[in-house]
């Protein structure tokens, strides 16, 4: 019972491709493949800029299955005489499905979403292994932090760069004060002792 559970199928869900690769107008033959596993031809897939979406349940189905703990070299390709043409190579792993659902874009080839129930990323999986979105919002947090560290630094130093200044400004003041006060001090004894006008 528990292998039926822990079984990581993966099945397409959603396709669209924006191009083909050949040079001649005819449809092109799409197939699915990892690693060295057999090809997986996608029948239905045969116009570019069309949204192709299955249930799960057509014969090709499912495309892989995935290990619990490591991924697989996976890659979307056009079968063609001589040579297959590639849309995209990518690592799948379980890991990447968030609530059983991933999305691949490749831009200017192709959009498609994969299904794999199973395949939810446990707390260690998403610990080691983030996907590109949730990466850089860590770094775009870390980049907003970084300024906001840096500005308030900045705005503590110019704060006690004034405060300072204003201290000597007043401290200048006061010093002034006391000497214009030793001189008007200096005439009142002056004045006492005689010593006024007398030339």
């Amino acid at each position: 019972m528990l292998g039926i559970f822990s079984q990581r199928f993966v099945t397409l869900d959603s396709i669209d491709i924006f191009t083909t690769h050949e040079w001649f107008p005819s449809k092109p033959t799409v197939y699915f493949c990892c690693n060295s596993e057999d090809k997986v031809y996608l029948p239905d897939v045969k116009d570019a800029n069309n949204i192709y979406t299955f249930k799960g349940e057509e014969s090709w189905q499912p495309l892989t299955e995935l290990p619990e703990k490591k991924c697989k070299r996976c890659g979307l390709y056009e079968e063609d005489t001589f040579k297959h043409d590639l849309y995209d190579e990518w690592e799948l792993c379980s890991s990447d499905f968030k609530k059983g659902k991933y999305t691949h874009f490749k831009e200017g080839q192709f959009n498609a979403t994969f299904l794999c129930p199973n395949c939810t990323a446990s707390a260690g999986d998403s610990a080691n292994h983030d996907s590109s979105s949730e990466a850089e919002t860590k770094k775009s947090s870390v980049t907003v932090i970084i300024v906001v560290s840096v500005l308030s630094s900045v705005l503590v130093i110019i704060a006690l760069f004034g405060g300072y200044k204003y201290w000597l400004k007043k401290k200048r003041e006061r010093d002034q004060l006391r000497f214009l006060k030793l001189f008007e001090e200096g005439d009142d004894i002056e004045d006492e002792l005689g010593l006024g006008n007398e030339l």
